[in-house]
């Protein structure tokens, strides 16, 4: 096919990559925790850890799980926040040779159940902040082993203690629970740690074939279903990030001593690319455990130059209303990625205004180890597109029958690349309906690709308001709506209308007072086209989120439609 996005890649950045560079993502750890030994991975409450321990705890975990003599193709559930203890478990699980499967922390009990039964994971490491939602399912799953960790078990034993203490005891964030025997084990982190020093590692026998993360997608419309993510998948995503961010770089004659915000969580396929991508320059992280506490948040970026910040649109919105966040020195700052969700033209051009940053947007799923499609990093200004596909990766805009619509069309956006899954796990119908007759995966989402090889989303399939006939796609009307003076945040859905099927219900959050639904509604009416208006204004403080701070759409369909909005003067 015709790529002629690569005339539009800057200069240095390879068309392809090459995942055969390692055998397996066992390789690409082993080598990097070597290589880079003295140099430190981590930062989190202001304790250090370097690649010299992340080896030899990673090296102890995995003897410790090799020791529990688990089937071969064993998976090991990961429900851990951004502490060092996740990049510990990540490494000594692939290291043991078995799977990873990241688990959302603040999953309810529904959500955990499902996940774990459907992933048929036998070993869960988890915080004990969480015990109490396993022990409520724990019954009806397969898990035979528990490894449970305390927030201070990796921030050294003095400062450790004081923390465990601090978050059982003072905040009380650990509810109670008793976690059912019935012939399973329960094991403390350290204890593990302890008991897998006084054994070897056996070199697991994995090859790109191999499954390395079961990595569950957002079930937003249902279900969660679990994405088989390769040892291949995973080292071409690297390398793919690698190369497209390497011209940010430029000037940085030591890749290790760059130095990047995880602020996102980690089990989730964004920040856990950007962790790998961590690991294979030899660079640094600071973990944030809450970036919903922004305040504390703030005060972690003003400690330390930073070159990397990635987020979601509500995360750099949250940050640009925080004052003190205006005051850091930004001159380090060489990426500031968007992703997860739409990012807002009023949003990227604010942050460029408080920054001095350009907002670089990108596109990806769990289904595609992250970044798809990205803008290059050299851009000057926001794009409002999602960028051209990374080096390797083919995209084409399809019609429901799989072929190509004519350039310049709306069609479904379509992947295919080295680092896109294999399937859904145990679900070959759901696998079988996610590719085309071609092997481009359908995505969801509906796109058009200009004659440059840039795409721009105009929405997900399922989030389409038809308005009298009329198609409406939500992120055009919360990109437009976002640009309106005293607007922060907005969230546009479909409620029943008896006369045009579906009515257009805004939602949104406001730092100025003197906004009013008549003066909103009059700027709507000037930027939109009638079908494109809304039918209903609600101001609120706060909008329902994901943890990664996806705005729940469907959440808000569920709301009365209430008072209609006043018709402009």
């Amino acid at each position: 096919m015709d790529r002629m996005w690569l005339k539009e890649y800057p200069a240095g950045v390879p068309h392809d990559i090459k995942p055969e560079e390692y055998s397996s993502v066992v390789e690409l750890l082993e080598d990097s925790l070597k290589k880079y030994a003295d140099q430190p991975i981590s930062v989190c409450m202001d304790v250090w850890m370097k690649y010299g321990e992340l080896d030899k705890l990673s090296q102890q975990l995995g003897a410790w799980l090799q020791s529990l003599q688990l089937e071969p193709d064993a998976r090991v559930a990961i429900m851990l926040p951004n502490i060092p203890q996740f990049a510990v478990s990540m490494a000594g699980v692939l290291r043991a040779g078995y799977t990873c499967v990241n688990v959302n922390p603040l999953y309810t009990a529904r959500e955990l159940e499902h996940q774990l039964k459907d992933s048929g994971a036998t070993v869960i490491i988890i915080l004990e902040n969480f015990a109490h939602t396993l022990a409520d399912v724990i019954g009806r799953t397969r898990i035979q082993h528990v490894c449970m960790t305390a927030m201070g078990d990796l921030l050294g034993a003095a400062y450790g203690a004081w923390i465990t203490f601090a978050v059982r005891h003072l905040a009380k964030m650990v509810p109670k629970y008793e976690i059912a025997l019935d012939g399973r084990s329960v094991t403390p982190f350290k204890k593990a740690l302890s008991i897998g020093a006084g054994k070897p590692l056996r070199k697991p026998s994995v090859n790109h074939d191999s499954i390395a993360f079961l990595q569950y997608t957002g079930g937003t419309t249902g279900l969660s279903k679990g994405a088989v993510l390769t040892h291949r998948n995973i080292i071409a995503a690297t390398l793919q990030a690698e190369a497209w961010f390497a011209p940010a770089y430029q000037g940085q004659t030591n890749l290790s001593k760059l130095h990047s915000i995880a602020a996102l969580p980690l089990y989730h396929i964004f920040a856990l690319t950007l962790l790998l991508l961590a690991l294979r320059q030899g660079s640094s992280l600071s973990l944030i455990p809450n970036p919903r506490d922004i305040p504390k948040f703030v005060e972690v970026l003003r400690k330390r130059p930073f070159h990397t910040l990635p987020a979601v649109n509500t995360l750099f919105n949250a940050l640009l209303q925080n004052e003190k966040f205006r005051a850091i020195d930004f001159s380090a700052l060489a990426v500031s990625q968007a992703g997860g969700m739409a990012a807002s033209e009023g949003t990227a051009k604010q942050w460029q205004k408080v920054t001095g940053k350009v907002m670089i947007e990108g596109w990806g799923m769990s289904e595609t180890c992250a970044i798809g499609t990205n803008n290059p990093v050299t851009a000057t200004h926001f794009s409002g597109t999602i960028g051209l596909p990374l080096p390797g990766i083919d995209i084409a805009i399809k019609d429901d029958d799989g072929n190509n619509v004519p350039q310049g069309k709306n069609g479904e956006i379509c992947i295919k690349g080295p680092n896109v899954m294999r399937g859904y796990y145990n679900q070959p119908e759901e696998t079988a309906k996610a590719f085309t007759a071609d092997g481009f995966m359908r995505t969801g989402d509906i796109g058009v690709m200009d004659e440059r090889g840039y795409t721009k989303i105009i929405d997900r399939k399922k989030d389409m308001i038809l308005v009298s006939g009329f198609n409406v796609f939500p992120n055009e009307l919360e990109n437009v709506i976002s640009l309106c003076p005293g607007v922060v945040e907005c969230a546009a859905v479909g409620v029943p209308d008896e006369h045009s099927g579906e009515a257009i219900k805004v939602f949104v959050i406001k730092n100025d007072p003197s906004l009013t639904e008549e003066r909103l509604m009059r700027y709507c009416h000037d930027n939109l086209t009638g079908y494109k208006r809304p039918k209903y204004i609600e101001f609120r403080e706060e909008l329902p989120k994901t943890n990664v701070g996806k705005i729940l759409r469907r959440e808000l369909r569920n709301t009365p439609a209430a008072a209609k909005a006043p018709a402009p003067h």
